[in-house]
Formats: structure tokens, C-alpha cells, sequence
């Protein structure tokens, strides 16, 4: 089968959220689904506070060359798909480059400190304004509200990664993903799971 390679050598992807949003299973999912197509995949994680809410950031590296050190370098991302608008923001300060680009959920799952009026949260068009200045490129999807939809707002993250399998410089498409998640879910979760990819996946086309 001849594979289309990402535009450079190792690609950097960084998935981002907070604690209770399937982060780790969508950085597992995705690695999962670059290594059907034979590259060579390394994870590494990171965590905020450790209760559910705390920041959780995945680092992925793809390469065609062999292993790398599971750490992105800072300035050296690819990719940051957030699944919480803020934690793009984080990310990108430390991460971020001239090229980098940004896939980002526009639902915010707001803090304990902001909850109880401790501290504030930026409005999203600030956020928004902050992220496309960072970036090269910018696509902002309200993917929780689909995945209300559908009756389970975690679906977000599988949304996420069809979202970014309509990215032309990663290569993935609905055949790898069904590969995977016949080998990662029970037979009764897997139609959601489709759908929600297949959500994700227009839902990038269209923006």
C-alpha cells in the first residue's frame, strides 16, 4: 500500500484536555491507527492536578525513521488538538511555532476556582483571537455539543480524532480506525464510536 507521510520527520501531534475527557484513550486510539499504516510511535504523557478536571497532555511522535524520545521539544509541535479551548493556550505557549496548527473544541469545562468565583475564565473569542495568533492555522468545532447529540459528551475525543483524519499530512483514514477499535471495544460500543468519527471527520471538512 503505498502511504502518504506526514511532511516531515518526526510528525509531533499533542492532545490536550482535561482530566475525564478521554485524552489518553484517544492519543492510545490514534497512535494505534498510524501504526496500522507501519510507522514507528511513541507516547508520552502528561498530568496536571490528579483528580478528574486537572490538565492531561499526550505527546505523539510519528516517525518513518524509527523511535524517538517520547517528549516533543519545546517549540516543536505539529499538531495540538485540544479538547478544552484553554488547554490549546497552554499548550501552544510552550509548544507552539510559526507553523504549528490547532484543532480546538470550543466547549470550556471550567475549573473549581472559576466555579466557586475564585478566578476568571477568558471569553472563547478572546481565546480564539490568543490561538490564531500562536498558530499558523486555526479550526475551532464545537464537538462536545455534537456529542451531547449523540447522549455522551466523552465521544468528544473520538470526534476529535476524525477530525483530524481530514488533515491531508496524517495519514488516517475510517479503515484504520474501525481496525482499531474492533480490537479496543466490545462489539455494543463500536457503532457509536464509528458515527462519532464519521461526525468529527465532516465536521473538520465543513469548517
Amino acid at each position: 500500500m503505498n502511504v502518504k507521510t506526514p511532511g516531515k520527520d518526526p510528525y509531533n501531534i499533542i492532545i490536550t484536555g482535561v482530566g475525564g475527557q478521554g485524552n489518553v484513550m484517544a492519543s492510545r486510539i490514534l497512535a494505534n491507527m498510524l501504526v496500522e499504516k507501519g510507522f514507528d510511535v511513541t507516547i508520552g504523557e502528561t498530568f496536571g492536578a490528579s483528580q478528574r478536571g486537572g490538565s492531561v497532555m499526550s505527546h505523539i511522535r510519528v516517525s518513518r525513521m524509527g523511535t524517538w524520545s517520547p517528549q516533543i521539544p519545546e517549540g516543536r509541535a505539529d499538531i495540538v488538538a485540544a479538547l478544552e479551548p484553554i488547554e490549546s493556550f497552554r499548550v501552544l505557549a510552550r509548544y507552539g511555532n510559526p507553523s504549528v496548527r490547532v484543532l480546538a473544541n470550543t466547549r470550556p469545562i471550567y475549573p473549581a476556582t472559576v466555579i466557586a468565583g475564585e478566578s476568571s475564565y477568558p471569553e472563547l473569542t478572546e481565546i480564539r483571537e490568543l490561538i490564531e495568533k500562536l498558530s499558523a492555522r486555526a479550526w475551532f468545532l464545537d464537538i462536545t455539543g455534537e456529542a451531547l447529540k449523540l447522549g455522551n459528551p466523552i465521544l468528544s475525543n473520538i470526534m476529535m480524532i476524525g477530525a483530524l483524519s481530514a488533515l491531508e499530512d496524517i495519514p488516517l483514514d475510517r479503515e484504520d480506525f474501525a481496525k482499531v477499535i474492533a480490537r479496543t471495544f466490545p462489539e455494543g460500543k463500536r457503532e457509536d464510536n464509528m458515527r462519532s468519527f464519521d461526525l468529527g471527520l465532516e465536521m473538520m471538512r465543513s469548517a
